[in-house]
């Protein structure tokens, strides 16, 4: 062909049938896009995901910027296109602006999406799990722990211990070695206690959850499990998923 010559052909189009989850994660988050594919990648359900700015260090403040960005972030997921679920991943970030503005934030842009967060999941687990009394372990600095542990109290979630390992960066947070969870997890006294929380959607514990769960007998429910969860129930995917722990056999 000397010249350009289109041949027009008939384009057959069909909807896609998955349902679509939406994921907003941090700018600085390492690992929960990575979890999502761990976890989904054998389910009939399509990932999206776009970033949110955030600035580290962890602080109060810097959450709140989130905010503003929240439904902006949330239309750019497929612009213009529906979405089933949308799943804002920050356990932290939740506890400083509060689960109803997230949702409310969300909806500005998606409002006919079912909207979760880490710690909104990981309440819906322990009802699930009937599970009271937890111990945590978090890479959060002291300050951003107390609100963890507050906003916990709060909801009546009986705490045993706290541990913390004071990061303030993403960066680092992802560079905790998952055999060092271990480590430190297997030194908690698990006598009178339901159930671990592993706190923070840049933390790699999923990576060896159902090992700790294993080892330790008791459920852990983690960030990334716990949203994962949430949000492939919330789009009635009902099948259980082998080798993250108890919460995703439910």
């Amino acid at each position: 062909m000397k010249t350009f010559e289109q041949i027009d052909v008939l384009a057959d189009l069909i909807d896609v049938p998955n349902p679509r989850i939406g994921v907003v994660a941090l700018s600085t988050d390492f690992t929960i896009e990575q979890d999502y594919r761990r976890i989904c990648h054998n389910i009939p359900v399509d990932i999206f995901v776009n970033r949110i700015p955030f600035e580290n260090p962890l602080t109060h403040e810097n959450y709140l910027k989130m905010v503003d960005h929240l439904p902006r972030i949330a239309e750019d997921i497929l612009p213009g296109q529906k979405l089933n679920t949308v799943a804002y991943g920050c356990t932290s970030g939740t506890v400083a602006i509060g689960e109803e503005k997230i949702i409310s934030q969300i909806h500005k842009s998606k409002p006919d999406a079912y909207v979760t967060t880490p710690i909104t999941s990981a309440l819906r687990a322990f009802k699930k799990l009937n599970i009271n009394k937890i111990a945590i372990l978090t890479p959060y600095p002291k300050a951003v722990n107390k609100t963890v542990y507050d906003y916990l109290q709060e909801r009546q979630i009986e705490i045993d211990s706290f541990r913390g390992f004071n990061l303030k960066y993403d960066s680092d947070i992802a560079k905790v070695n998952p055999q060092h969870l271990i480590k430190i997890i297997q030194e908690i006294n698990f006598a009178d206690i339901d159930a671990l929380f592993v706190s923070c959607t840049a933390l790699r514990i999923v990576e060896v959850l159902q090992e700790v769960e294993d080892l330790i007998k008791r459920p852990v429910i983690s960030s990334n499990q716990a949203i994962i969860w949430d949000s492939i129930r919330s789009v009635k995917i009902k099948s259980s998923i082998p080798g993250f722990g108890k919460l995703l056999l439910s």
